[in-house]
């Protein structure tokens, strides 16, 4: 229980001192936001400010910080030191600056803010990137939740399917304001009842499970064990960092009335997230005593099982069932449908496509869910399993942007908070993918001297082209001016 407690208060600590430190090197300005500048009555519209922060935090959730936690979890409580330091150090820089960039370059999607940063050459990868991504994201968190339906109802699959179709096409087709805005605030309040249901059943002893302390062994409960290094890092995913959330801040961006709102939206939202990630994590290995009984409701059910476990257990079947279905259903659909909606901005920010008009909203989402709804019919096990690897590596490389957007603007010391994660970042994926089965499957032996090389180069060519390339910051400056 010390050990919860104290990764606890050092999630809110760092919030507050490191955040602040975050937002001090990037400079808010008192400048006119996009929201006010390009209001278009769609996707730039001002929104209150705790409904962007609530909107944030649901399009950057889904099950990342549930099922994420819970796969983390197998590893032992060795994971509240990456959900902490990742958030923290990572995740919150992440954010915060693919947020508040892409603000200060009227509210782009990131694939243009990468370009912007590292040339037209990475803006095109971006762009294919980024909406392959987010297609497939889509196209799972609405066949998933589809499935979890099926089995918790007496209607089949197909139905639920369709209904979440029509609800995506809305999601992405209408004004902000009119579905996510008014909705997510309520399931956003929901998904944080469920973490305090979830903290007080814990620290209160409910069923008898005692809170495991922190331990640096490797707890996986299967021989042999698998290895911490990389894969826990990969694994965890959204609670710590998470390139998906890159793609969502932009639309956020187009909504905040004021950049000095950015620390409480974007870093904010990701160490509520964090702590959420946290909580999931604690209750996963206190609720099943240890891991192995975690991984075996997970074999057996998968992780939405174990979800409604840990709800009805710790809350009761009332209320922690109710909270369970929102979780495991609510979560991934307020995510899907953004995804579809983030795909369409960046498609239309791409062909430089105006979205105020209706006909142009319709020329993009259409095909968009016309082809999340082909995929929905086809087999995701063996495209589902480069996801996260891809999805840590876009995280990677946002990092590596924000890096060069610190140096360029700042000329200093500052562009460090964010090549110091993007290092370390570049380390996991490029070790992961040289050593997991779906990328290269060699041996330890290589892989690990290996992940560091390539982080190496990467630094290296970060350097070459900002600090030891005298005329980059003056350029910049010309092209801003």
């Amino acid at each position: 229980m010390v050990s919860f407690l104290c990764a606890l208060i050092a999630l809110i600590v760092g919030y507050a001192i490191y955040g602040k430190i975050v937002d001090n090197i990037f400079k808010p300005t008192n400048k006119p936001t996009p929201a006010l500048t390009k209001t278009d009555g769609v996707d730039y519209i001002p929104l209150p400010t705790w409904k962007v922060f609530m909107i944030q935090l649901l399009n950057i959730a889904g099950l990342g910080p549930i099922f994420g936690a819970l796969g983390g979890a197998l590893w032992g409580p060795s994971v509240y030191l990456w959900i902490v330091l990742g958030t923290i150090f990572a995740g919150g820089v992440h954010d915060y600056m693919s947020g508040m960039i892409s603000l200060r370059e009227d509210g782009k999607s990131i694939s243009e803010v990468v370009g912007s940063c590292l040339g037209g050459k990475m803006l095109f990868i971006m762009r294919v990137v980024s909406i392959v991504l987010l297609v497939l994201v889509g196209t799972v968190f609405m066949t998933g939740p589809a499935m979890l339906l099926a089995r918790m109802t007496s209607f089949p699959m197909l139905p639920w399917l369709i209904i979440i179709i029509v609800y995506y096409f809305l999601a992405t087709l209408l004004p902000i304001d009119t579905i996510i805005a008014r909705f997510y605030p309520a399931f956003g309040i929901c998904l944080i009842i469920m973490a305090l249901g979830l903290t007080y059943g814990m620290l209160a002893g409910v069923g008898g499970h005692v809170m495991p302390e922190l331990s640096l062994t490797n707890w996986y409960p299967v021989e042999p064990k698998l290895p911490i290094w990389p894969l826990m890092f990969i694994t965890v995913a959204c609670g710590a960092i998470s390139g998906f959330h890159a793609t969502q801040s932009p639309i956020m961006a187009r909504c905040l009335k004021k950049e000095s709102l950015g620390r409480p939206v974007f870093y904010g939202a990701m160490v509520a997230e964090g702590i959420i990630c946290l909580i999931w994590a604690a209750a996963g290995i206190t609720f099943f005593d240890g891991t192995k009984g975690l991984h075996d409701i997970m074999t057996a059910g998968g992780p939405g099982a174990a979800v409604y476990d840990i709800c009805t257990g710790f809350m009761g079947h009332g209320i922690g069932g109710v909270l369970a279905v929102l979780g495991v259903v609510a979560c991934p659909i307020t995510s899907g449908d953004t995804a579809f909606r983030s795909a369409r901005l960046t498609l239309s920010d791409w062909l430089s496509l105006p979205q105020a008009a209706t006909k142009n909203r319709l020329f993009l989402a259409i095909p968009l869910l016309g082809i999340g709804i082909i995929l929905s019919q086809m087999n995701f096990a063996i495209i589902w399993r480069y996801f996260s690897w891809a999805n840590q590596t876009l995280a990677m490389i946002v990092l590596w942007t924000a890096a060069v957007y610190l140096f360029r603007t700042n000329h200093d010391w500052s562009y460090w908070i964010a090549v110091i994660p993007a290092f370390f970042m570049s380390i996991v994926t490029m070790t992961y993918i040289l050593q997991a089965k779906e990328g290269f499957g060699l041996s330890t032996t290589i892989t690990y001297p290996g992940g560091f090389i390539c982080a190496v180069i990467f630094l290296l060519l970060f350097l070459r082209e900002t600090v030891w390339k005298k005329d980059t910051a003056s350029l910049y400056n010309k092209e801003e001016a």
